[in-house]
């Protein structure tokens, strides 16, 4: 459940998420949350921003501009996009926040269309875009499906609409775009609520949002998540999918490990996680279950299936010169599932072992104590003794899947700064034969 002092607070002060912590803690120290929030939701800021939104039925968001075809009978409620067509969808001028996008239609419910139609965003007139993403993965939710949710961030509450609660700041203008470059015709229902402000906060962020897709990672070689981003910022956080190669079968997937590398950092990161399960604040598995800042959505052992979400919200990732986001890819099995992989030439590589002896096993033998080793810091690490490692153990490996992600941060510039938007057929390749043939009918806003 969104926070909606902490939301008004923000207004009042020009503030954005990054600073909502400081009002939040002083509220608590006061003891009077709720005295606060009640007195906080009544007043008027005194800068006096202008509340407008943009839909179809006001395409400008002027001042009352609204609701002028067919005598104010629902005359112009939602937008055809042909195959092909771009859209402007908002365009303002001035200093304002966007607080809010709502998007519905045949997007949401359409797998093509979730995955290749284009959200582009452009503040303050730059030539690049600050954000550019499949709209579905710009939503919250990848591999091109969709599920009932909702987090801080985004929500679909019945799994056949979009929203977006992240605020994005503008000092003289906004524009936003929709590219149809599905095979069909897109029908449009939306609105982004926005405040008119007289002047922008000068301390504001830019929002910003990158996706990528790697269908087949490099052994050995993380996931970029965030490519290097040169500047001063906040990084909020990202959305993920996988789609495991059935060559691992059986074997876990999600044991690699998140690294944030901040201001400077290049050969080791700062920031080190200890497990993709961990990282979006589960254990031992990742079952399918949504939260304020973390959730996963999708998770289809039985297909290799996963999409997940992890937002630094709580724990804020500042960063003031540089940043960089990666995640290692790194399964678990067994040394008999291991061994008839390799065997197969299933692409793998051995690097770490952990025998329990029951310590994880509530009803188990907790007398002895687990052990572990690190395979690669072995000499010789390449050529392993199968023979003094037991079939029972634990043993993680290098592995190589198809990953995309949408990154989410704030920067001080607003246009774009890392590469643009993947080709179509990058975004789509193979995902009707690999997910929307395999997952779940419920995932496919049916």
């Amino acid at each position: 459940m969104k926070n909606h002092f902490a939301e008004n607070v923000q207004i009042t002060k020009n503030e954005f998420p990054f600073m909502r912590k400081f009002s939040l803690v002083s509220i608590i120290l006061l003891g009077s949350f709720t005295a606060l929030q009640a007195q906080e939701l009544f007043k008027i800021p005194a800068d006096k921003p202008q509340t407008r939104w943009v839909s179809p039925e006001n395409p400008t968001g002027e001042k009352g501009q609204g609701g002028k075809v067919n005598k104010g009978a629902k005359g112009q409620a939602f937008y055809i996009i042909a195959p092909g067509e771009k859209k402007v969808i908002f365009n303002v001028k001035g200093a304002g926040v966007v607080k809010r996008i709502w998007v519905s239609g045949t997007i949401p419910v359409d797998a093509e269309q979730r995955r290749s139609v284009r959200l582009d965003m452009f503040w303050d007139d730059a030539s690049k875009a600050a954000v550019s993403a499949p709209i579905g993965d710009f939503f919250g939710e990848g591999l091109g499906l969709i599920s009932s949710f909702e987090n801080d961030f985004f929500a679909s509450p019945e799994g056949r609409s979009y929203n977006c609660t992240i605020p994005m700041p503008y000092r003289t203008a906004a524009r936003m775009e929709l590219t149809n470059e599905s095979t069909s015709y897109v029908l449009l229902w939306y609105d982004v609520d926005f405040l008119k402000l007289e002047k922008q906060a000068d301390d504001a962020l830019y929002f910003h949002a990158f996706w990528s897709r790697e269908p087949r990672t490099t052994l050995g070689k993380d996931f970029v998540i965030l490519p290097l981003v040169k500047g001063k910022g906040r990084y909020l956080g990202s959305n993920i999918g996988v789609i495991a190669n059935p060559g691992y079968e059986r074997a876990w997937f999600g044991e690699g490990e998140i690294k944030m590398y901040l201001d400077g950092d290049r050969s080791h990161p700062s920031i080190v996680g200890t497990g993709t399960e961990d990282y979006i604040g589960s254990g031992w598995g990742q079952g399918k279950f949504s939260g304020p800042y973390h959730g996963s959505l999708i998770s289809d052992d039985a297909n290799g299936l996963y999409a997940f979400y992890r937002f630094h919200i709580a724990d804020p990732v500042y960063f003031y010169s540089d940043c960089q986001v990666a995640i290692q890819q790194i399964g678990s099995a067994n040394p008999p599932l291991i061994r008839d992989m390799i065997s197969h030439k299933v692409p793998l590589q051995p690097v770490w072992y952990f025998n329990s002896k029951g310590m994880h096993d509530v009803s188990g033998d907790r007398s002895k104590g687990p052990e572990e080793e690190g395979l690669l810091d072995l000499p010789g690490s390449q050529s392993i003794d199968w023979s003094k490692i037991p079939d029972t153990v634990s043993m993680n490996f290098y592995r190589s899947d198809d990953l995309s992600a949408t990154a989410y941060f704030y920067l001080d510039t607003p246009a774009g700064v890392l590469p643009g938007l993947p080709s179509l057929g990058l975004r789509m390749k193979d995902l009707k034969k690999e997910v929307f043939e395999k997952a779940d009918p419920a995932f496919m806003g049916k």
